[in-house]
C-alpha cells in the first residue's frame, strides 16, 4: 500500500468512481486501496453475490473472503505460501489472531510484520525447508500460477528465477502436501478459463486443474468458481468460466478491458 494520506486516498478514489471507472485508470490504485480491505472482513454469501461485488477490482475481492469464510478460528500453524496475506489489513483479521503464521516467499518485501510474530522464510515453494506434517493450514492464493515461470518481472531480482517450467507447479503441490498435517487443509486459488501462458504466469483450464487434484490427492475437496462481469464478481460454474481470459497489464493496453486481472478464478479447499 502506498503512503498517501487517508484523505488524499479517499479523494483519488472518489475521482476514480466518478470519472474513470476502469481498472488502471486515474485514481485506480487509491480506489483499490480503499475498497479491498472491506472485502477481507466481508461475509461471503454461499450462492449469489450482491450486484457490484468487487466492481473494478481484481480477484482478491473474492479470494480473501472465500479464504476467511472457510478458515477455522482454532489455534494452530498457518503457512502463507506466496505472501498474499502480507498486508496489515489482512493480518488484522480476527481469524489470524491466534495462529502461528509463517510466510514463504521468494524475496524480502517492503512491508514486514515481524512485531506481530510473523515468521518470514525466503525460498522456493518447490523445495520447502519445513519438516513433514508441520502446518494445520496452508494458504496458496494466486501463487501457484507463478511457480516455474519468469518471476524476475515483478517479484525478485534473482536471475535464476527467470524460468519456463510451468509443469513444476506439480512439484510445488507435492511439497505443500508434505508439510501439511494429516487432516490439514490447503486453500488454493488459481486463475481459471482458457489455458494460457503469459510467461510470468499461467491460466488453468479444467484439464490443468484436474492435474493439480491428481498431484495433491485430497481426502476431500470443495470447489468454487467466481467470474467477473460488468456487474462485478459472482459465483459461477466451471462451464461458465471455461472461456474466461486474463488481462495482463504488463503486455496489454488497460483502456481495452474492464478486467483488472483474471476474469475467473477457481478456489479449491483440499483436505489431506
Amino acid at each position: 500500500m502506498s503512503k498517501l494520506s487517508s484523505s488524499m486516498r479517499r479523494f483519488k478514489s472518489g475521482v476514480f468512481q466518478r470519472y474513470t471507472r476502469r481498472p488502471f485508470g486515474r485514481g485506480y490504485l487509491s480506489y483499490r486501496q480503499t475498497q479491498l480491505p472491506q472485502y477481507v472482513t466481508a461475509s461471503l454469501p454461499p450462492d449469489v453475490l450482491p450486484e457490484g461485488w468487487g466492481l473494478w477490482l481484481d480477484e482478491r475481492a473474492v479470494e480473501y473472503p472465500w479464504f476467511f469464510s472457510r478458515l477455522p478460528t482454532a489455534e494452530g500453524r498457518l503457512l502463507d505460501a506466496g505472501s498474499v496475506l502480507n498486508y496489515d489489513f489482512v493480518l488484522s483479521h480476527p481469524k489470524l489472531k491466534n495462529k502461528a503464521i509463517s510466510i514463504l516467499t521468494l524475496a524480502p518485501e517492503a512491508d514486514c510484520y515481524w512485531r506481530r510474530g510473523i515468521s518470514y522464510v525466503y525460498g522456493d515453494i518447490r523445495d520447502c525447508c519445513f519438516r513433514d506434517n508441520y502446518f494445520d493450514w496452508i494458504a496458496c492464493i494466486s501463487t501457484l500460477e507463478h511457480v516455474g515461470m519468469d518471476n524476475t518481472q515483478f517479484y525478485t531480482a534473482d536471475a535464476t528465477k527467470n524460468e519456463h517450467s510451468p509443469e513444476s507447479q506439480l512439484q510445488a503441490l507435492a511439497e505443500l502436501h508434505r508439510v501439511l498435517k494429516p487432516g490439514g487443509v490447503l486453500y488454493l486459488t488459481v486463475p481459471f478459463g482458457r489455458a494460457a501462458d503469459h510467461g510470468w504466469l499461467q491460466v488453468f483450464d479444467a484439464t490443468r486443474v484436474q492435474m493439480l487434484l491428481d498431484a495433491f490427492r485430497p481426502e476431500a475437496c470443495r470447489t468454487q468458481y467466481f467470474r467477473y462481469t460488468s456487474a462485478g464478481w459472482n459465483t459461477a460454474s466451471a462451464d461458465e468460466c471455461s472461456e474466461a481470459r486474463y488481462f495482463d497489464s504488463s503486455q496489454q493496453d488497460g483502456s481495452l478491458t474492464e478486467l483488472a486481472a483474471a476474469e475467473a478464478v477457481v478456489c479449491l479447499e483440499l483436505a489431506k
